[in-house]
């Protein structure tokens, strides 16, 4: 009796090379379309293109650059201008009203040619209007022109922006300033008017 047990089939062994290689096939794309006939991938960063030229918004920025700088150093230029004709415009105006060292100047000299002038024999209401009322009228006479100068020049910074650039304004403080300077400069024009004519604060006259 034969005790040998013969084994059953076994299963082939695995072939030690099916392990390491990898087989490939070509990716199937819509409509069985394989290898290079598959549709590419859409873009990565998932943007999609805006329309119109390329460019065209980069072309705008670099306008608004090349103009911006322009308009604002010419708005700089004229504030600052404005400011200082303002300033300049008040200030003449207050000197005006207190007396300027030129109509000092001016009155001291007519006297002195109204002395030189003026006769031994001349009765005294001569004598007062040459010594005081000339000197007075010359003086109110420098600074009505004074008060004049500042009253045209405030004007003037006031009503330039309606000349220039359509919906340019001035500060605030350059409007006041100038506002001051034309309400002294009218004051002074008046005050110094009514002076040189005689009738504010007139010479006095003489009985003999």
């Amino acid at each position: 009796m034969d005790t040998k047990k013969t084994s059953g089939p076994t299963a082939p062994e695995a072939d030690p090379t099916e392990d390491k290689a990898t087989v490939t096939t070509p990716a199937e794309g819509p409509a069985g379309t394989t290898g290079s006939d598959a549709v590419e991938p859409a873009d990565k960063t998932g943007a999609e293109p805006l329309d119109g030229p390329p460019g065209a918004e980069a072309s705008d920025d670099e306008l608004d650059e090349d103009f911006a700088p322009e308009d604002e150093e010419a708005g700089q230029i004229g504030g600052v201008a404005a400011a200082a004709s303002a300033i300049v415009a008040a200030g003449l105006s207050v000197v005006a009203l207190s007396g300027s060292w030129v109509s000092r100047v001016v009155a001291e000299r007519q006297n002195l040619v109204n002395q030189l002038d003026l006769s031994q024999t001349a009765d005294n209401n001569a004598k007062i209007a040459a010594l005081y009322s000339a000197p007075w009228h010359a003086t109110a006479l420098v600074n009505g022109v004074l008060s004049a100068i500042a009253l045209l020049l405030a004007l003037f910074v006031l009503a330039r922006p309606a000349f220039g650039v359509p919906g340019r304004t001035l500060p605030t403080w350059i409007r006041s300033v100038a506002w001051a300077a034309i309400a002294l400069g009218a004051l002074g024009v008046l005050l110094f008017t009514l002076m040189y004519f005689d009738l504010l604060l007139p010479a006095p006259t003489s009985a003999a």
